[in-house]
């Protein structure tokens, strides 16, 4: 069934020299969401209004139109995700969107991986800050304040992969056993005979007819590496942030999460040389700041315990790194380096440690699409859970982005509205500020700040807050509003 929309009185949001072109009138669509989606809309949009209108005076103002996806979609259009919407936030530049529900049964697998695919949005941006206030399972959440920039369209997120028993994932396996034996030999049960081994051994009887292996691909490449970490660069450096972190699992997967650390490291250097230092460059040149005269050898023994212990080719090899980071001592040396956006890179386990025991070592992440799903779920937890966590998924070069609810649609909780609404707010303020509308921007996070410090809140927080004062969705809008 064709969806027509109500294109509203505006203009379209445009791009130009890589910058976008924002009317005064902006049309922008938006998708309201499942479950809670409509509460939730409903109370953010008053804030979103209220913010332009007061920070401009009637001046700019946003013209809404509502597109459609999920139950909302499925159930007028019997459509879970229509074309035209695609093609609205493809046209429009810029949306927002509450929680979509899964889809029941075949096609698509998530509403939300299928916009980030068709419209190429390849960076998740899930910016992670305390609100002075909120309940936190920490001692101090407000040591967190991280940016993650979560690589969107690759790595298993990239959605291939063919389930046990079927057809396909035989022909894959065949073509393993065939052209790759030696790695063939490393998936366990990948034959009837190996299978059929592993059950007698364990006293079972039957399945050996079937192989029962799911086999998954996890494409990581050289460009979708780039365009993420030149973004999370590009920031980090217009925020005047001090460090950006690679965050990657290249010990166990070295062509894949260590090709992606590798890259990074090399587009950080190719293309940002006098404005950063890789944490491996920044020993180098400290050794050589405080001890004038030290050989380049010993500089090597300093970074590298274990120098005396490899072997010639390998010290050689160390050596020519010291001579060619002192080759930086004009843009670097004399401590300028410490003036210049840190790269480094920090394994995924141990990550999800550190921002728990020293988040002031993380100021910006850039990471593939399953570890910055754990750990901006984890940061999240932080700083009061899901429910006020912000999301964007952007495209930086055609200027397309979608600003979302990270919290799923709570339907046990729709139309009661009793839901906190936080995380739409925050991704609009978000919104606003990536269309340069920051004086708007500044008086969502001015209200956000201002109703939380009242403890005037939504139940989520009423209940671990002590002294505070529970009220609904459209409420704790209201008291965001008051404050700004």
């Amino acid at each position: 069934m064709a969806v027509k929309l109500q294109v509203p009185p505006g203009e379209k949001i445009g791009i130009s020299g890589g910058k976008l072109a924002v009317p005064n009138n902006p049309i922008i669509p938006f998708i309201e969401g499942d479950g809670t989606g409509p509460d939730i809309w409903k109370a953010s949009v008053r804030v979103f209004d209220a913010a332009v209108a007061k920070a401009y005076g009637g001046k700019k103002k946003i013209s809404w139109m509502e597109v459609y996806a999920g139950e909302k979609s499925f159930n007028q259009f019997n459509n879970w995700l229509p074309d035209e919407t695609v093609d609205a936030f493809r046209d429009y530049l810029v949306g927002i969107k509450g929680p979509l529900t899964t889809p029941v049964g075949g096609g698509i697998r998530s509403l939300n991986v299928a916009l980030r695919q068709l419209l190429d949005l390849y960076v998740c941006l899930r910016p992670v800050r305390w609100f002075k206030g909120v309940p936190s399972p920490v001692k101090q959440p407000g040591n967190v304040d991280m940016v993650i920039f979560r690589e969107n369209c690759e790595d298993i997120y990239a959605g291939i992969e063919f389930a046990a028993g079927t057809p396909e994932a035989a022909k894959v396996l065949a073509f393993f056993e065939k052209e790759f034996p030696k790695e063939f030999g490393k998936i366990r049960f990948g034959t009837t005979a190996k299978t059929g081994a592993w059950n007698q051994a364990a006293g079972l009887a039957g399945g050996n007819d079937s192989v029962q292996v799911g086999v998954g691909i996890k494409p990581v490449s050289a460009a979708g590496t780039e365009r993420l970490v030149r973004a999370a660069i590009e920031y980090a450096l217009r925020e005047k942030r001090k460090s950006l972190t690679l965050v990657h699992k290249g010990n166990i997967m070295k062509f894949t999460e260590g090709a992606f650390k590798d890259w990074g490291y090399a587009l950080a250097k190719s293309q940002f040389r006098d404005q950063v230092v890789t944490e491996r460059e920044s020993w180098i040149l400290g050794n050589n700041d405080s001890k004038p005269g030290i050989s380049a050898e010993e500089n090597a023994k300093l970074i590298d315990p274990g120098y005396d212990m490899m072997t010639p080719e390998q010290k050689a090899k160390i050596v020519k790194e010291v001579e060619t980071v002192l080759k930086l001592a004009p843009t670097h040396g004399d401590g300028k380096w410490k003036g210049k956006l840190l790269i480094k890179d920090s394994i995924a386990d141990i990550t999800l440690q550190q921002v728990l025991t020293r988040p002031k070592d993380f100021e910006v992440i850039a990471t593939l699409n399953l570890n910055g799903d754990y750990l901006s779920d984890a940061l999240a937890a932080q700083v009061g859970g899901i429910g006020i966590a912000p999301g964007a998924n952007i495209n930086y070069v055609s200027g397309h982005a979608i600003f979302e609810a990270t919290h799923g649609t709570a339907p046990k909780y729709a139309n009661l509205d009793k839901v906190n609404p936080g995380s739409v707010v925050l991704s609009g303020e978000m919104m606003l500020r990536y269309m340069g509308w920051t004086e708007a921007a500044d008086l969502i996070i001015k209200g956000m700040d201002g109703a939380i410090g009242a403890k005037t809140v939504t139940y989520d927080f009423a209940r671990l807050m002590e002294g505070a004062k529970e009220v609904g969705c459209g409420a704790f809008a209201t008291e965001v509003i008051n404050h700004m």
